[in-house]
């Protein structure tokens, strides 16, 4: 009945009109469809992964419950055959059948495990390159040879044959391949599609690493004042120079910098609060800022036309580049990195000033990592590390003139 009020209902949602779609793929295009899901008709869909691999789901209703059934890989399986399959199940599911019933547990590809662990392990994450790094690695070590074999056939010796080309040459790539392998045979035992993990008996036959452990290039802390000003005098980008100089200034990370914001600044008393999503140890950090520090806050609020929400914003707006400024390093025969300035400060803080330790600890952001210590550390001494960093500003100073 109209009352004259204005109904807040919702619009019922209705079916689109015409025939459901019958027969819809072709075999072309079976072979070049694009990652997604792509109906043919009786409930039947070709599914094609970012993986490459390409699979057939039937979606059906099975005594009132909604079911996808694997019909297998389109390589084993064509259109003419799956569509046979579809067909033959729905009448079955009709009838009051179960078209499921009496079947045997299908084994997963490795390449099905191996995205099942990366799509849940992605989500905790902190940056999407981890992600990417994550998953290219399998597609250029991987994939190729086991992706397409059932999980439960992958062996101790395809393993090998995947890591032995470079256990030795990328150690380091070798490790961190040999943990993600491990990690999707850990979960297809856990999913019950077989006994054992392979990669837990490889150690003895791979052998050790070389494992001394190599700091990133440092200067001395005297000759920090020289390289800013070489970066300085260089061709480099003025907020290229001028993030540099603030990350030396500040004890920062190269992406906590690269990446700051306008918002994390606070002009007025001096201070950038990095949030936690941002910061190694994933904790807010408060940076006191020292007066050159703000100055170059101030030259920086020109670059990217005045209206980026970015500090130190690089070409077309995106976060600056760190890349350039080895090159600058290697002109000026500067030998060191982005982050070697971090060690340069934590140097200069123990052989040049009679500050203790937590407070050089705190300014570089590090977790303190006795559990007794850290549960009474409450505080982050932001008064004390003020000093700490005029100081550290002034030294530069003296070194620059």
């Amino acid at each position: 009945m109209n009352d004259g009020t204005t109904s807040t209902a919702r619009p019922r949602k209705l079916k689109p009109h015409g025939q459901h779609p019958d027969k819809r793929l072709s075999a072309a295009f079976v072979r070049n469809a694009p990652v997604g899901r792509h109906c043919d008709g009786n409930g039947l869909y070709l599914v094609v992964k970012p993986t490459g691999a390409r699979s057939w789901i039937q979606r059906i209703a099975i005594r009132g419950r909604r079911r996808d059934i694997g019909l297998g890989s389109v390589r084993l399986v064509p259109l003419a055959e799956a569509r046979e399959k579809a067909l033959v199940n729905r009448k079955l599911a009709r009838d009051g059948g179960d078209p499921l019933a009496g079947r045997a547990k299908r084994i997963p590809l490795f390449a099905d495990v191996a995205e099942r662990v990366w799509n849940q392990l992605r989500q905790g994450w902190r940056h999407p390159r981890h992600a990417s790094d994550w998953w290219r690695s399998f597609e250029n070590h991987v994939l190729p040879r086991i992706g397409q074999r059932p999980v439960s056939e992958v062996t101790a010796a395809d393993v090998l044959e995947i890591l032995e080309p470079i256990w030795h040459t990328k150690p380091t790539t070798a490790r961190r391949l040999r943990q993600r392998i491990r990690a999707v045979l850990k979960c297809a035992v856990a999913l019950e599609h077989r006994a054992d993990n392979p990669c837990d008996r490889l150690g003895p036959v791979l052998g050790p690493h070389d494992l001394t452990v190599r700091h990133f290039r440092a200067l001395p802390h005297a000759e920090v004042a020289a390289a800013v000003a070489a970066v300085h005098g260089s061709r480099a980008l003025p907020a290229l120079k001028l993030a540099f100089e603030f990350l030396v200034l500040t004890a920062g990370r190269s992406g906590e910098v690269r990446g700051a914001l306008w918002t994390e600044m606070d002009m007025v008393n001096h201070v950038w609060t990095v949030p936690a999503s941002r910061m190694k140890a994933k904790r807010e950090h408060r940076v006191p800022l020292c007066r050159r520090a703000a100055d170059i806050l101030d030259s920086a609020r020109t670059l990217g036309g005045g209206d980026s929400p970015l500090v130190f914003p690089g070409p077309r707006g995106k976060p600056l580049p760190y890349t350039p400024l080895y090159t600058v390093f290697k002109e000026h025969g500067i030998a060191a990195v982005p982050h070697g300035f971090r060690s340069s400060f934590r140097d200069w803080a123990a052989e040049k000033t009679d500050h203790p330790r937590e407070v050089i600890e705190a300014a570089l952001a590090h977790v303190v990592q006795n559990k007794v210590e850290a549960a009474y550390a409450r505080s982050d001494l932001f008064e004390r590390r003020r000093l700490l960093m005029d100081e550290w500003a002034e030294y530069i100073a003296r070194h620059g003139r």
